[in-house]
């Protein structure tokens, strides 16, 4: 890969994502070397469910929503994948199709492995499994963690993580104030959460009273991390 291809922000993205930055130097080294630069605009499909596997992804810049389709034909985002998060590793694992859809949320900037260099990889570097692992078992960790907040907990102390979450991942920090930089209507907040927009929109007025947040058209900005906290922890 050509260094240049991506923009020093977009480096920095990569290099500083947590489970690639726990890699081997020499291991950091070849994936670069071997991956391609994918520059996506807003809304630009990645795969759709039912596709062949064909190469391995890191997020540089921007979000891939991954969705599904709801039987009456609705999309719903189940997740979006954030700058510095590496994802399509299991299809290529267990050479099945795609399990759901992917798209660029945002202008969107990927590093991408083809499917043989992601085996040639791994043959050269068995620490790429025992690190793939780790983070596929983080992953089933954090989904049990999802279902029991979704079966155990209010609907306010959920969006009040998923909002915290947001924030760590795209928070941009204005003074005392976070502004999350992902565009995210009350609606795609509400798939996420299994909610409807409604109680969403709700549950947002309740945090905007109390001073925790304040609601933007597309954006939210956290106004108080502590008083968000709280919520989550009730």
């Amino acid at each position: 890969m050509n260094a240049l291809s991506l923009t020093p922000a977009e480096r920095r993205q990569i290099d500083q994502g947590a489970w690639f930055a726990r890699l081997s130097e020499p291991l950091r080294h070849d994936i670069l070397q071997r991956a391609y630069v994918r520059r996506l605009a807003d809304e630009t499909m990645l795969s759709h469910r039912g596709d062949p596997a064909l190469e391995w992804c890191g997020v540089a810049k921007g979000a891939v929503r991954v969705s599904s389709v709801s039987l009456a034909g609705k999309q719903i985002s189940l997740t979006y994948v954030e700058p510095g998060t590496w994802f399509g590793d299991i299809a290529l694992f267990d050479g099945l199709p795609r399990t759901h859809d992917a798209c660029a949320h945002g202008e969107t900037t990927l590093l991408c492995v083809r499917k043989a260099d992601f085996r040639a990889l791994l043959q050269v570097h068995p620490e790429l499994y025992d690190a793939l692992l780790r983070l596929n078992c983080r992953r089933l960790r954090l989904m049990f963690d999802m279902i029991e907040d979704l079966n155990t907990r209010p609907l306010a102390a959920r969006l009040a993580k998923q909002v915290l979450l947001l924030a760590r991942s795209y928070g941009v920090a204005e003074g005392d104030e976070i502004r999350i930089g992902l565009q995210l209507a009350q609606e795609d907040l509400a798939q996420l959460l299994g909610a409807s927009r409604q109680r969403v929109n709700q549950e947002l007025k309740a945090f905007e009273r109390e001073g925790a947040v304040r609601v933007e058209p597309t954006r939210l900005v956290v106004l108080s991390r502590e008083k968000l906290l709280a919520a989550a922890a009730r």
